[in-house]
């Protein structure tokens, strides 16, 4: 158990310590009186606590109430200088790493260091050995961190703390593991659904109530905010979109089974659908090098989209009008406020956009879909490392 942790659970107010600090950990600060008030304890108690925790650290005086007329009372808030919390999304040829302060400011993000991670321990020591070089590049004091959050992709369960598309074996959770390996507090969770939480906290969703993010990268992920909380389902293991069965395309999924969303509407299927049409001898930007090297990546694919390529711009449409059809069923049985698209195909968005909309609005019922919004991540690939970061912070605090 880190210091933190120690010392918020020394004594008979440790429970109201957390709600103060769970109550400060949004954007807003609060004087004695608002937070009497709003955590149901008198003024004495409120000021007693908020001693407390100002000797260890984890609150400070932010000043006086800049917006209150007369006597301008002092507020108080989390000391951004108690701590570093850290956020790491592991991606198949490396890892992006997110630094917060206690407050939640993200200090520092890097994309893609170097590390292939499998499902190995020692690969996972190489994998730390390689954030904690980092960190110390930074002059992040390992000392000062509070907590870690990883996300990884497919199942994992953040209360077992196993991942099982990097299971170590029975004995062994990921959790455990890392949490061994870096001697501090270690949280893991699912990519999208980090993703998910970084859209509602920080991007695009501003924190509406009922949202959908749909992870469309090499494969489809979904995470969901109902009724303003991460939705987990029985398990941990809600949100695999990319498995519904919906088309009849007798294409086999890397899961094994026919029809999944995945093999219709991701970058697997972008990069299909691209590489029949130059098969087929259609004239292209990527003809050259498919011809040379017999195929082409899917950054080789978005990247001549973007340049406007017709052949590319045309496997983008046929993915996007899936991807509607599918957005359509979701918004039937959600009814959400919005629907979030991130991964890498949204840097195609531009191209995208017109037939995904144009399906949703043939497949959907106007009378669910009107009133829900969608739109395009706009933090792009620094999102899944800013939600696990976002994560860390919070799972700890007891925010999450």
């Amino acid at each position: 158990m880190n210091s933190f942790l120690s010392n918020l659970d020394r004594g008979k107010n440790s429970s109201v310590k957390r709600q103060l600090l769970c109550l400060c950990s949004g954007d807003k600060d609060y004087s004695i009186a608002e937070i009497s008030q709003k955590l149901d304890i008198s003024v004495p108690t409120a000021t007693k606590i908020i001693g407390e925790l100002i000797n260890d650290g984890y609150i400070t005086d932010m000043g006086k109430h800049v917006h209150s007329s007369g006597r301008r009372p002092v507020i108080y808030g989390l000391n951004p200088n108690a701590g570093f919390f850290i956020g790491i999304e592991v991606k198949r040829h490396g890892i992006d790493v997110a630094v917060s302060n206690f407050k939640g400011k993200i200090l520092d993000y890097v994309e893609s260091l170097p590390v292939e991670v499998k499902n190995t321990e020692e690969s996972f020591r190489e994998m730390c050995s390689v954030i904690l070089s980092h960190l110390r590049r930074k002059g992040i004091d390992h000392a000062k961190i509070q907590s870690y959050n990883f996300s990884f992709t497919g199942r994992v369960n953040k209360e077992t703390g196993y991942s099982f598309s990097y299971f170590l074996g029975e004995d062994k959770p990921a959790a455990a593991l890392l949490a061994a390996i870096l001697k501090c507090t270690v949280y893991i969770d699912n990519d999208s659904r980090a993703m998910t939480y970084g859209e509602y906290v920080a991007g695009v969703a501003n924190r509406e109530q009922n949202m959908l993010f749909l992870n469309c990268s090499w494969g489809v992920g979904m995470g969901m905010v109902l009724d303003g909380q991460l939705y987990y389902g029985r398990s941990g293991y809600s949100g695999e979109v990319g498995h519904f069965p919906i088309l009849d395309n007798d294409i086999i999924c890397h899961c094994g089974k026919t029809g999944c969303l995945e093999t219709g509407a991701s970058g697997v299927a972008l990069h299909r659908i691209a590489v029949e049409k130059l098969k087929s001898g259609r004239a292209s930007s990527l003809s050259q090098k498919f011809r040379k090297e017999g195929d082409v990546t899917l950054d080789d694919i978005i990247k001549a989209t973007c340049e406007e390529d017709i052949l590319a711009i045309e496997a983008v449409e046929e993915v996007g009008q899936t991807m509607g059809r599918a957005i359509a069923g979701l918004i039937n049985i959600f009814n959400p406020e919005l629907v979030v698209i991130g991964g890498k195909l949204a840097e195609v968005k531009d191209y995208m956009y017109l037939p995904l909309i144009s399906s949703v609005n043939k497949f959907s019922l106007n009378m669910v879909s009107k009133e829900t919004t969608i739109k395009f991540s706009e933090m792009g690939a620094k999102i899944g490392a800013i939600g696990s970061c976002i994560m860390a912070r919070n799972k700890l605090l007891g925010v999450l």
